[in-house]
C-alpha cells in the first residue's frame, strides 16, 4: 500500500496526473500577470480541479503563503462545500508560497486544518504542473492579451472583475478538451461526474462502519 501511494505521488510529481473524480486532486500555481501603473506587480493564484477542469483565479500584489491559502479559503473550498464534495489533495510546485515548516507557514497550516493532502512536483524537474501551465497559456492569450489592449486598469479590483466574468465564460460555456471532459464544459463535466465522488465517499463511509463494527464485536 505504501509502495502504491509512493508510485502515485511520483507520477504526479512528474506531471502524470491520476485523477478519478471531482475533488480527488486539485492543482494550484502562481502566475505572474504583469504590472499595473500605480499598483505594481500583479500575481494570479490559479486553482484547477484536475478531473472536471473547473478553474478558479484570484489576483494579488504579492505571492506568499497567505495569499495562496486565501484563494483556497475564498474561492475554492466554498465551491466544494456547496456541492458536499471534499477536496482530498492538492498538487503544487515547491515555491515558498506552498512549502515551508507547517508551524510557521499559513498555506501548510491551512491544508492541515482542512485535512487536505499535499503533493509537490519533483525538484529540478523540467516537467512541472502541466494542467496549470496549459491554463495559463490559454488565459494569457484569450483574456489578458485582449483585456490590456482594450482597457487601462487602475486597480486589482477592476482587473479581477473582468477576470471573474471571463472565468464564468470559461467554466460554463467553453468546451474543454480535458481527458474526462469529452468536449463538454468544465462545469458540465463537474455536474455529470459528481456521482463518482459521492460513490467514493459512500464507499469510504461503509468501510469505516464495517471496520468499526468488526472491532466492537
Amino acid at each position: 500500500m505504501v509502495a502504491l501511494e509512493k508510485a502515485k505521488q511520483e507520477k504526479e510529481a512528474h506531471g502524470e496526473i491520476e485523477t478519478y473524480h471531482p475533488g480527488y486532486l486539485g492543482a494550484q500555481d502562481t502566475y505572474y500577470v504583469g504590472t499595473i501603473k500605480g499598483v505594481g506587480r500583479i500575481y494570479q493564484q490559479t486553482f484547477i480541479d484536475t478531473y472536471s477542469r473547473v478553474a478558479f483565479a484570484k489576483l494579488y500584489d504579492s505571492k506568499n503563503a497567505l495569499v495562496a491559502a486565501d484563494t483556497l479559503n475564498d474561492k475554492v473550498l466554498p465551491f466544494y462545500q456547496q456541492h458536499d464534495i471534499p477536496l482530498l489533495r492538492i498538487l503544487t510546485d515547491r515555491g515558498t508560497e506552498y512549502c515551508g515548516a507547517r508551524e510557521h507557514h499559513e498555506y501548510q497550516l491551512y491544508l492541515a486544518i482542512e485535512d487536505i493532502d499535499h503533493s509537490k512536483t519533483k525538484a529540478r524537474s523540467p516537467q512541472t504542473n502541466g494542467i496549470c501551465e496549459r491554463f495559463h497559456k490559454t488565459i494569457q492569450e484569450e483574456f489578458y492579451a485582449v483585456a490590456f489592449r482594450k482597457k487601462v486598469y487602475g486597480s486589482i479590483e477592476q482587473l479581477q472583475k473582468d477576470l471573474d466574468a471571463w472565468l464564468v465564460e470559461y467554466n460554463l460555456s467553453r468546451p474543454h478538451s480535458g481527458r474526462y471532459c469529452y468536449g463538454k464544459t468544465p462545469c458540465q463535466t463537474w455536474l455529470d461526474s459528481l456521482h463518482l465522488a459521492r460513490m467514493k465517499l459512500l464507499g469510504a463511509a461503509t468501510t469505516s462502519i464495517i471496520t468499526s463494527e468488526a472491532y466492537s464485536s
